[in-house]
């Protein structure tokens, strides 16, 4: 006996394709949403992971914050501590000063110069006296310029003739008046600024002619 099927194929086997479709549409979007719930998972643990070390990094900067400004008071006081003993040190120091200037301009004196007076004040000294000529006073300036020690940056800050004495007596002498400085003991050793040498130059020049 034969059968004979009358059934639409095409429409069956279009429908089954239809079917079929929609079931792989189902399955990638279902396939899709699993993986991008995983990536998203994986996404979130590094976003919190991050953030934990964010925060650690905060917290820790927080901390060198703190030290740096306990090292910044520790040098600020260390600073201070420094700045008095070096003031008790210049103290003690600037007792022994009038021996070292007496000593000083007993030997840079040359002949032909007589002090009558000096004063000091601070770091500086101002020595006045008689010369009997300018040539003395120059080699005085020279002598506190480059042969002293504890003596530096000598300026003549005045000269005039003057006469000492009275009638056959009388003589023509050159008043003057230096002012000089002294150093600190702490000084004494280093050399003076702007000189390769490490010596004081200035100040050594012939003074003026009195008027």
């Amino acid at each position: 006996m034969i059968r004979i099927n009358l059934l639409p194929h095409r429409e069956e086997r279009r429908k089954q394709r239809k079917n079929a479709f929609i079931a792989m549409m189902v399955a990638a979007a279902v396939i899709g949403g699993f993986l991008v719930l995983i990536v998203g998972v994986v996404i979130a643990n590094k976003i919190s992971s991050q953030t934990q070390r964010n925060e650690f990094i905060k917290a820790e900067n927080k901390k060198l914050d703190e030290e740096i400004k306990e090292i910044a008071s520790l040098k600020a006081e260390i600073e201070s501590l420094k700045a008095r003993q070096q003031a008790v040190e210049d103290l003690q120091g600037d007792r022994n000063q009038p021996v070292y200037l007496m000593d000083e301009l007993v030997k840079q004196i040359p002949e032909g110069v007589y002090l009558r007076s000096f004063k000091q004040e601070g770091q500086r000294v101002a020595v006045n006296g008689y010369a009997q000529s300018n040539e003395r006073v120059s080699e005085l300036l020279r002598n506190l310029s480059n042969n002293s020690p504890w003596l530096e940056r000598p300026d003549l800050i005045e000269i005039k003739a003057t006469t000492l004495g009275q009638s056959k007596d009388a003589k023509r002498v050159f008043d003057f008046t230096v002012n000089v400085g002294i150093k600190r003991p702490r000084d004494k050793d280093q050399p003076a600024p702007g000189s390769p040498a490490g010596k004081t130059t200035a100040a050594g020049a012939e003074p003026a002619p009195p008027k």
